[in-house]
């Protein structure tokens, strides 16, 4: 395990969070930047805020990277402090450069946070807890539970490993790939989501629950159903591709529990109760 740890430490220090220019990251193009998805991803982003606290003292922002984001900013807009922990030094230095005296900056792994109980007043943590082994997971869920203060939440953000509406669509897109002929080949080396990065290890719902079923209290809600490759595969600005995003958008704020549980990305909220 802590041969892993340091292959992804070693990957964001050198790699993951060097700036590609226009203050993007190298993990820029596992998203889709289109204008476009831009709406679409934004409302996506802003979700958190419903499920924590709007201030507070010391928000923990658990794998913080660089808080790349505009959106991510404001999780910590009313809390006096913004506590970025991340197990990546570059990081940190470039969450320095965004956040200043609003943020405090500590080098920590997730699963073995260095914090007394009960030291927050929200905590969310962004794509993170899938760079840990499976084995590590449900610790990485109870310490984030540990540090939260009593009667407040913590939103945790990550993929599912093959959720059904992405398997639903895989033989779309290998369809769009067919017809494309050597334009897919070629795309799939420029935009492929999948392309070589660091350690991933993604959990599935079944897996989350049975793991946590009693011993954390939690809900799942979507963050984002659609992954970056459907999005640039199918959504088009000539073909109505913001009204399409509008609509998905719509769909999953009417049925919550089915786009959480079954689209590529969850927003799993804690609840930390007496």
């Amino acid at each position: 395990m802590e041969n892993t740890k340091q292959q992804v430490r070693e990957f964001y220090d050198q790699i993951g969070w060097s700036q590609m220019g226009e203050g993007l990251y190298q993990n820029a193009r596992y998203e889709d930047l289109r204008p476009v998805s831009r709406e679409y991803i934004h409302k996506c982003h802003l979700r958190v805020n419903r499920h924590i606290a709007s201030r507070g003292d010391l928000l923990l922002d658990a794998g913080s990277g660089p808080v790349q984001w505009p959106e991510y900013l404001t999780y910590s807009a009313g809390y006096r402090f913004r506590v970025c922990a991340d197990i990546s030094i570059t990081a940190l230095k470039e969450a320095r450069a965004r956040l200043g005296e609003k943020g405090l900056y500590v080098v920590a792994d997730i699963a073995n946070l260095p914090f007394k109980p009960d030291a927050f007043d929200g905590v969310v943590s962004m794509h993170t807890i899938h760079h840990l082994p499976l084995a590590e997971h449900k610790r990485a869920y109870f310490e984030l539970t540990r540090v939260l203060k009593t009667g407040q939440s913590a939103v945790v953000i990550n993929g599912w490993h093959e959720p059904l509406l992405i398997r639903m669509v895989e033989p779309l897109i290998g369809l769009a790939r067919l017809l494309s002929g050597r334009a897919a080949k070629k795309k799939k080396s420029l935009n492929s989501e999948d392309q070589a990065g660091t350690f991933v290890e993604k959990m599935t719902p079944r897996w989350l629950k049975n793991e946590l079923n009693g011993e954390v209290k939690f809900e799942i809600y979507p963050w984002r159903s659609l992954s970056p490759r459907f999005m640039r595969w199918f959504v088009r600005p000539r073909l109505g591709g913001k009204m399409f995003l509008r609509f998905i958008f719509w769909f999953e704020e009417r049925f919550p529990h089915f786009f959480g549980e079954n689209g590529q990305y969850p927003l799993i909220v804690i609840w930390k109760r007496d």
